[in-house]
């Protein structure tokens, strides 16, 4: 962390090393063109004008660097860039500096909608996606008016993005959205405040696996406080969860007001400290405590089956072996030994959910044909209860068997259903909105049942029998800005009790108190199930979409099928 006083700025000379051209003492003045966006897909009916600054020095033979700014054209930016290219403390970069869209009344005496605060506020991918797929492709439309094209390079660790405010607010969290788009932040008077949800985001930075940005933040003493929050304080929490998270991040903490002065002050050296050492890359921060005892040093997702449908259901048994379900397609698959997926059964009865017994046999919901059936190595199959379109399953190593049934139709009731080792079976619970993935404690003391449309997963203590008591809704899962749930899918626990939830943010992790601690995002925003596999049962398998992916962990699953694990906790302490 590096805190940058607003009377006393610390400077970055010679920050862009040997590829930047000679500095020069006299700036030469870029130009400035205006026009007009509109035709939004993102944001339907919005119009809005941008502005982009185009240096002397560039050239259509290297596309530049990109800074992208909220709100317009601010803090003198283009001679600022002028002086800064030219004295070598900044790449040659393209400004685009954007108005927030409005939809033009529709009728006279009825006023414009402001998108403002819908754009800017959200904690949203929407903005970040307006951003990619069209202003910039638009802004690469243009050209100097000496007929220089644009051209933006599309490496992130080239392009910046900030704002004031909202619009700070706006910048940080496309960056944090996609970092495939921008690497470098500009934060000024942010309103990281309950307006939209921005008062959560530094508790969003705090849980999500670090990613390469570096940040600048600035705010004053005197900024709002108001029934959406302080402001002060929301910068200086901020600024705090980045560091706590890892990230490079410096600040400047002035005494000014919600406006622009002290940014103007400070803009050229936040400059010069989010370009510095380009074209070295920005790198990720090994995060808080809990990743570091969680994530490996290097060990990020690695794609190991494509071209599916839908998958779900992996299953690891006893010798680390992967297997899982194309839902669409109706087949079972396995992992080779040369890492490949092979078929393992043809026709699975739209095998969703599934897991190794005690037994050794492969249990899994046949949802197309109503059965819970097993496996045998060979393939061969015997049908354990029908009946019922199960989704996911568990097999306790005493050979019972929970299986969660969703009310696939929305209006019959969701059930947990167990199936006793002689085959009886009956319901032991009903209520949730969408039971759907299942897993034991390592002691296998406590039934863990994720409940997709809403934001929980719930806790049941299993009774001598096998049935549920003393439920409880126990771990809270974040849910996204796009949904009204967390789409809580697939389950897994470790040996230290953590609880591994596939959710629409990716895999939260949470400690056995029910809070959640760590959240991995997956590399392509998919996320149903999960299993722990590998030799060592450290490398957590994730069915995405039409995607598989592993990642090795410090961690190893606790597997349901083998003995209990001694408790010498208690669970939730």
């Amino acid at each position: 962390m590096k805190s940058i006083p607003l009377l006393a700025i610390a400077l970055f000379p010679g920050a862009l090393g040997a590829q930047t051209p000679a500095p020069n003492p006299l700036p030469v003045k870029g130009e400035v063109l205006q026009f007009t966006h509109e035709n939004s897909k993102v944001f339907p009916g919005t119009t809005r004008q941008f502005w982009i600054y185009i240096p002397a020095g560039y050239a259509p033979s290297k596309p530049a660097c990109l800074y992208v700014h909220q709100d317009g054209v601010a803090n003198k930016a283009p001679e600022v860039f002028d002086a800064l290219i030219a004295k070598g403390e900044m790449p040659v970069t393209i400004g685009v500096f954007v108005q927030p869209g409005r939809v033009k009344a529709g009728a006279p005496d009825t006023g414009d909608r402001l998108n403002r605060s819908f754009e800017y506020d959200s904690l949203s991918p929407d903005y970040a996606r307006f951003l990619a797929t069209e202003l910039l492709p638009a802004v690469e439309t243009k050209s100097a008016t000496d007929g220089r094209p644009i051209r933006l390079s599309t490496n992130p660790n080239d392009r910046a993005i900030g704002g004031h405010s909202s619009g700070a607010m706006a910048a940080l969290n496309a960056a944090f959205e996609r970092p495939d788009l921008f690497r470098r932040v500009f934060s000024g008077i942010g309103s990281f405040t309950d307006i939209r949800g921005g008062d959560k985001f530094s508790s969003l930075i705090r849980k999500t696996e670090p990613k390469p940005l570096r940040v600048f933040v600035q705010d004053g003493a005197q900024d709002l406080n108001n029934p959406y929050g302080d402001w002060w304080m929301a910068n200086q929490t901020l600024e705090r969860a980045l560091t706590f998270a890892g990230y490079e991040v410096a600040h400047s903490w002035g005494v000014g007001g919600h406006n622009g002065k002290e940014i103007a002050v400070i803009f050229p050296d936040a400059m010069r400290f989010l370009w510095k050492d380009w074209p070295q890359p920005v790198k990720a921060g090994a995060g808080s405590d809990a990743f570091q005892k969680l994530l490996l040093p290097g060990e990020g997702w690695e794609l190991v089956s494509e071209g599916h449908k839908f998958l779900e259901g992996p299953a690891v048994n006893a010798k680390g072996e992967l297997y899982f379900n194309d839902v669409p397609t109706s087949k079972t698959y396995r992992l080779n030994a040369s890492g490949d997926a092979e078929t393992f059964i043809e026709e699975s009865g739209k095998g969703d959910g599934q897991a190794f017994g005690p037994d050794g046999r492969l249990y899994a919901a046949a949802g197309g044909e109503h059965k819970i059936v097993a496996y045998q190595t060979d393939g061969s199959m015997e049908i354990i209860a029908e009946g019922f379109r199960g989704n996911d399953l568990v097999v306790r190593s005493d050979g019972r068997i929970y299986v969660t049934e969703p009310g696939w139709d929305g209006k019959s009731p969701s059930k947990i259903w167990l199936i006793q080792k002689d085959g009886t079976k009956e319901v032991v619970d009903t209520g949730l909105k969408f039971s759907n993935g299942i897993a034991l404690s390592p002691d296998q003391s406590l039934l863990y049942v994720a409940d997709t449309r809403s934001h929980w997963v719930y806790s049941y203590q299993i009774q001598a029998d096998g049935r549920l008591a003393h439920k409880q809704r126990f771990f809270q899962i974040l849910a996204p800005d796009t949904a009204d749930d967390a789409g809580a899918d697939g389950l897994e626990v470790d040996h230290e009790g953590r609880l591994f939830v596939a959710t629409r943010l990716g895999v939260q992790v949470c400690d056995p108190a029910g809070r959640v601690a760590c959240i991995l995002p997956t590399p392509n925003g998919k996320l149903a199930n999960m299993a722990f596999g590998g030799p060592q049962g450290d490398v957590l398998y994730a069915a995405c979409g039409d995607k598989l992916y592993k990642r090795r962990l410090r961690t190893h699953g606790a597997c349901s099928y083998l003995a209990p694990i001694p408790n010498k906790k208690n669970n939730g302490g």
